[in-house]
């Protein structure tokens, strides 16, 4: 069961902490491209998933569809997985596992 739009809302405006310009630079680098699953498409889901956020953050709240909610709520979900797992012991500054993160528009480091 999907949470309700408000706790995704609210989960959303913590968890994804990147802005768009910062967000859109970011998926744009070699190091972006360089993690994720592709399954085979080239594109790596994460970063299709930072270029849906891209269009979300674009919009007014009353504007969202519920693909875009139902997106939100996979963000959250992963971005949450992703932190509970606490990233490598060293270097996380430059590890896939940030990397992945900023993907779905989430810097661990900030």
């Amino acid at each position: 069961m999907m949470a309700s739009q408000e706790q995704i809302w609210d989960d959303w405006q913590t968890l994804v902490n990147m802005a768009p310009s910062a967000l859109k630079d970011w998926l744009d680098t070699d190091e972006s491209k360089s993690v994720g699953d592709t399954g085979g498409r080239g594109e790596s889901t994460g970063h299709k998933s930072g270029r849906h956020i891209l269009r979300i953050k674009d919009k007014k709240k009353a504007d969202l569809t519920q693909d875009d909610w139902a997106h939100m709520a996979k963000v959250a979900g992963y971005i949450k997985r992703h932190l509970a797992q606490g990233g490598p012991a060293k270097d996380k500054e430059h590890s896939d596992w940030r990397y992945s993160l900023m993907n779905w528009g989430h810097d661990p480091l900030k």
